[in-house]
């Protein structure tokens, strides 16, 4: 059947896609917005828990690319109507992905320490960093198993029960959040950085478990593991390993800037990661209309129909621009709320008020990348994303974060280093893009 490219089959995907690809981040957003205001060694928590989260996020990010791999093969083989022939490839998938990140979550634990030392922790943000890592850490299989379900609705056209699990997580950890954290008089003591991780970690095990039973329930897909090992299989690892390589440049920079961020001070460290969650937390709002590229361009691939994926990749760019025009105005219009909603030490908002001003100015640059981004993916263009991160990172970002240190450039310098960083990366997918379907179009 023809797939139909328009605003409200766009959107259809498009939106709920974005309220669940910002579940992730809503999580460390709301940690970062309590943890902030503890009365308690608030600016150390808050270093801390943008420490950890950074760390986290590259770990889940790292090995999450397997949702992408998933979704690009089913919505391919649902596009070229031979869907029944990968009904054992997502469970095959998932197990290899668990039993990783579980070799990945042991190793860790004994090294911990040195590891948040090595991104610059120290004294009392260190001794919180291990003990918020302690309790967070083991929501990182339960987190990859969500990311997994996810890929498998979302190749099977599907973005409405991803969205249902991501809300109700959000909604859970923001509960949970103020109960542990301030506690409740009379009832529970006030638990502080701790209480942040433990409410994270509740809502991760609940939003696994609601994924579990909505594929059970809702799809022909089996989870029980099936041999021979399916065809597709090294198909999915080859591509989940070039997205793996993406994903570890992509969390070399971002991990540079939370190291350089804290070795300019406790201050800097907390503006960083105020910045940073906000940032992140505009990207999966943007992104959305990349995963609607994701799931509609992988079936009109597999359907070659290369005039409906080229209007596709107009539109999906068209309404992404719009989102983050809009999102530049409310920023600008709340400047200083928004930043005392994160905290309310005064240096560390004087610090981040320097650079929102950058934050808010790249979101229509962020756009092309995010957008695109979701595009190749879901086109299979996994080695070209590999190498467009790869280059965007290692010849722009670097290059430009130690230009802005020996600059003594601050904080000012890291987000320069992010503006050129997502410049690269927007405008390679864009020339890929034309060069390679333009002339299936015009063959068509």
């Amino acid at each position: 059947m023809a797939q139909t490219i328009n605003f409200k089959s766009i959107n259809k995907l498009a939106i709920p896609a974005t309220i669940a690809g910002i579940a992730e981040p809503l999580l460390s957003i709301t940690d970062t917005a309590i943890v902030g205001n503890i009365p308690v060694d608030g600016l150390e928590s808050l270093a801390a828990a943008g420490i950890v989260g950074s760390f986290l996020s590259m770990l889940i990010w790292v090995l999450g690319q397997t949702r992408s791999a998933i979704s690009a093969i089913i919505s391919q083989y649902l596009g070229a109507g031979k869907l029944h022939k990968v009904k054992t490839l997502p469970a095959q998938a998932i197990y290899l992905n668990i039993g990783l990140s579980i070799l990945i979550l042991l190793s860790t634990i004994f090294i911990i320490e040195e590891i948040f030392m090595f991104l610059n922790a120290s004294g009392k943000i260190l001794k919180y960093c291990v003990s918020y890592y302690a309790i967070r850490v083991w929501g990182f299989p339960l987190t990859l198993f969500v990311f997994a379900v996810m890929g498998i609705f979302r190749g099977l056209q599907n973005t409405y029960w991803p969205m249902l699990i991501a809300i109700v997580g959000a909604l859970l950890n923001v509960a949970l959040d103020l109960i542990f954290v301030y506690g409740i008089e009379g009832l529970l003591e006030p638990m502080y950085l701790q209480g942040a991780a433990w409410a994270s970690l509740i809502s991760q095990g609940i939003m696994a478990i609601m994924a579990f039973v909505l594929l059970v329930t809702k799809t022909d897909i089996s989870l029980k593991l099936k041999l021979p090992l399916h065809h597709e299989l090294g198909r999915l690892v080859i591509m989940s390993l070039n997205l793996f390589v993406r994903a570890i440049a992509l969390n070399t920079a971002l991990i540079l800037a939370v190291r350089e961020a804290t070795a300019l001070g406790d201050r800097y460290i907390g503006a960083h990661t105020i910045a940073i969650n906000i940032w992140l937390f505009s990207a999966f709002f943007i992104d959305g209309f990349g995963a609607a590229g994701n799931i509609m361009g992988g079936r009109l691939l597999g359907a070659k129909n290369y005039n409906g994926l080229w209007l596709l990749a107009k539109k999906i760019m068209g309404y992404g621009f719009l989102v983050s025009i809009v999102l530049v105005i409310i920023a600008f219009a709340f400047y200083r709320p928004i930043g005392a909603l994160f905290s309310n030490d005064t240096i560390v908002l004087n610090t981040f008020y320097s650079i929102f001003f950058i934050v808010i100015i790249s979101l229509p640059l962020n756009t092309l990348a995010f957008v695109f981004d979701g595009l190749f993916k879901g086109l299979g263009e996994m080695k070209y994303l590999r190498n467009v991160l790869l280059s965007a990172t290692f010849l722009g970002f670097v290059p430009m974060l130690y230009l802005g240190k020996s600059m003594n450039w601050g904080l000012t310098g890291i987000w320069l280093s992010f503006v050129v960083w997502m410049s690269i990366r927007g405008i390679s997918l864009v020339v890929k893009f034309r060069r390679k379907f333009m002339p299936l179009l015009q063959n068509h």
